[in-house]
């Protein structure tokens, strides 16, 4: 008699994450707000002309390997156009700077994809530094909306008995300060009308993270970009994917151009954006990445003989310029 051999594995013994392909850099070309684009095609024009000489440099300096590039459009907080008005008038001012843009993401995604909420799964990955001496009546973010670097930051008032004297004032002191401090609080999400509103630092943390492909749901990536063939836009943003990708002139296929997540982000803003992008930084300084998806990132890296640095922060770079 032959026995069927018969392999019994639980599933739950192997967790599976989804493994994304990767760019070595993410070049993303602009972050705007919506009310800039109210200024019409012209600012568009002035905004690709400056980050022009930049992308060429950037591009000459990783020859040979693989970019894509990205502008995420700010229709979050107002949305003054529709996607079927706003995106041609913007590829058409970057292709009249030279430029090309491979993917073109909306704003709300960072909140919101179908039913997962990438902006929750960051704020739940966030571990504050503790500062030291603190007392723990600091509340962690995900209950106080706040995140800082500082002792005496977000609200501290100390221990004091009753009718003692009021304590005198003491300067907040930055988490591991070289020789002086730069104290800084970081609001994540306030509630409007009831609702929960993500700030923009905290949607911008996010952004980063889906380019570095760093956040995923039950094992799976967050986002997948779609393709745009250059047929009808919709007119309505909650129409459009989350990350679209863009014919490339001159490609033969679209899955032939760079992977939108990348092993390291390049972003190039106004100085105007320096404040939230610092606030950025702040956040994913303090954010545990899963530490499978952490894993796997290193094992592509190697593979590809690229060297990442182990914090999540310091594979982000920025470039800070004005219009002309």
């Amino acid at each position: 008699m032959i026995r069927p051999e018969v392999e019994v594995e639980v599933e739950t013994a192997t967790p599976r994450v989804e493994r994304v392909p990767r760019s070595h850099l993410s070049l993303e070309l602009g972050h705007l707000y919506m009310e800039d684009f109210a200024g019409g095609p012209e600012v568009l024009k002035r905004h690709f002309a400056a980050v022009k000489p930049w992308h060429d440099f950037l591009m000459a300096q990783h020859k040979g390997l693989r970019v894509s590039t990205c502008f995420l459009v700010d229709e979050y907080f107002s949305q003054l156009s529709g996607p079927a008005d706003l995106i041609p008038d913007l590829l058409s001012a970057a292709a009249e700077a030279g430029l090309s843009i491979d993917y073109v993401a909306r704003e709300s995604a960072c909140a919101v994809i179908d039913q997962v909420s990438p902006a929750k799964l960051l704020l739940d990955s966030i571990v504050p530094v503790p500062a030291q001496g603190s007392d723990g009546s600091v509340p962690p973010p995900q209950y106080s909306g706040w995140l800082t670097n500082s002792e005496h930051g977000i609200g501290h008032r100390g221990i004091s008995e009753a009718m003692a004297p009021a304590a005198a004032w003491t300067p907040p002191r930055e988490n591991g300060a070289r020789a002086h401090s730069i104290s800084m609080d970081v609001e994540l999400w306030d509630k409007k009308d009831g609702a929960l509103q993500w700030s923009c630092a905290h949607l911008s943390a996010v952004w980063q993270l889906l380019r570095l492909g760093l956040l995923r749901h039950e094992g799976k990536a967050v986002v997948e970009p779609e393709d745009w063939t250059g047929g009808a836009l919709p007119s309505e943003w909650a129409d459009l994917p989350a990350v679209i990708r863009l014919p490339r002139p001159g490609a033969p296929r679209q899955r032939h151009r760079p992977s939108f997540a990348a092993y390291r982000t390049l972003t190039i803003l106004e100085t105007r954006f320096s404040s939230v992008e610092q606030a950025v930084r702040l956040i994913l300084e303090q954010t545990s990445i899963d530490p499978l998806v952490a894993a796997q990132a290193d094992e592509q890296a190697r593979a590809e003989g690229v060297e990442l640095p182990p914090e999540t922060v310091r594979r982000i770079s920025h470039v800070f310029t004005d219009r002309s």
